[in-house]
């Protein structure tokens, strides 16, 4: 499939985590770096839309005092996590930037343009909500790096049937 994320098992990640999703090269010949900040196990739990929103306004904001190379920041519509685009930041860079933006996030004492002027939706927010998210998340940075479940992964994939040599398995003559 064209969507990257589309061709991630989701039944074999360990949420949370971060990861790189996507790199690409622009025609001036910047790199592109879109990471997976995935808060919550894929259709098991998710974050509720007042703190998505609100995570969203906050990392979007915050974390352009720690870099200029971030391009958005944005949640994910299945409410499990974020997408973050940056301009030529890899995973040593980007981690600590990502963390002390999650830092601040604990900091703040609002959320920016939480507002009908600066907000489509300005009354759906959650500093609280937010916060706790952000907390449990940094709770597990030990973690991040830990995507995959592999003996989960590698049992799903023992357990399917194979075919044998020379024919696909069914009782057709081909």
């Amino acid at each position: 499939m064209n969507v990257e994320s589309f061709n991630l098992d989701h039944r074999f990640v360990r949420a949370p985590y971060v990861r790189v999703a996507d790199r690409k090269i622009l025609p001036g010949g910047d790199i592109l770096v879109k990471y997976d900040v995935r808060f919550t196990q894929p259709n098991v739990d998710h974050l509720e839309m007042d703190a998505v929103h609100s995570i969203e306004h906050l990392t979007a904001e915050l974390m352009r005092n720690h870099t200029d190379k971030l391009i958005d920041f944005g949640p994910m519509g299945c409410q499990t996590g974020f997408y973050a685009m940056l301009l030529g930041v890899e995973t040593e860079e980007f981690l600590p930037l990502l963390e002390a933006a999650f830092r601040d996030v604990l900091a703040a004492t609002e959320v920016p343009a939480a507002n009908e002027i600066q907000c489509g939706w300005g009354a759906n927010h959650s500093l609280e909500a937010a916060k706790a998210a952000v907390a449990a998340f940094l709770d597990k940075r030990d973690e991040w790096e830990d995507v995959m479940d592999e003996a989960a992964a590698q049992e799903a994939a023992d357990s399917l049937p194979t075919a044998p040599s020379g024919g696909c398995g069914c009782n057709c003559q081909h």
